[in-house]
């Protein structure tokens, strides 16, 4: 079970904040997770700093928030749960080279639309949703559905692929769409191990 601290060694390895964050479940591909970063709201919290969604100040206000009120921090995190469980349905179909269903695509609509109405638009080289004035549990979500969204609308659909050595969804960002795995330090290099060893005992029986 992950901790606070936990949450800092996971790898972000999906190029988009929406696919990190479906990337907080691990396990093997195509079978269940068997392991998850998000254990409980502080978890959450965690992350979206982590993972630069928070402000040091909104990550602060959010501890501070949710010590005052846990029940709707339990509320906050159920929702946090669905809102993973979702994007999942929508993610994981587009990286096998599938449509997502019309129910998780509407309920990512309405989630975008909730996001967006606690939303003002700042200038910076462009025009940009921002969340710095939510004060509300949900905060951590907003630019993960926004991402998720974004990804949808304006992302190369066609790069989005999940590993072959586990359950993570990364989006492909070579020049020859070749990339396989999460990461080459991880799930890359315990294929190298595997094939390594498979030939030693293919040469041993020769």
């Amino acid at each position: 079970m992950e901790t606070v601290e936990g949450v800092k060694r996971m790898h972000l390895v999906g190029g988009n904040l929406a696919l990190d964050f479906i990337n907080t479940r691990t396990g093997p591909p195509g079978g269940p997770s068997d392991d998850d970063v998000l254990t409980g709201y502080p978890e959450l919290v965690a992350w979206g700093a982590y993972a630069g969604a928070l402000t040091d100040t909104e990550t602060a206000a959010l501890h501070r928030l949710s010590r005052n009120d846990p029940d709707g921090a339990r509320a906050a995190f159920a929702r946090t749960l669905r809102t993973r469980d979702n994007l999942d349905e929508v993610f994981r179909p587009l990286a096998a080279g599938k449509s997502p269903s019309a129910r998780a695509l509407a309920q990512l609509r309405d989630d975008e639309a909730d996001a967006l109405g606690h939303a003002q638009l700042e200038r910076g080289s462009t025009f940009v949703w921002a969340w710095r004035e939510d004060r509300t549990l949900a905060r951590p979500l907003r630019p993960v559905v926004h991402a998720a969204v974004q990804l949808l609308t304006a992302g190369a659909l066609d790069r989005i692929k999940g590993c072959g050595g586990c359950r993570f969804i990364f989006i492909d960002e070579s020049k020859n769409r070749s990339r396989r795995w999460c990461s080459m330090d991880d799930c890359g290099t315990a294929e190298k191990m595997r094939r390594y060893v498979a030939a030693r005992r293919t040469r041993a029986t020769r």
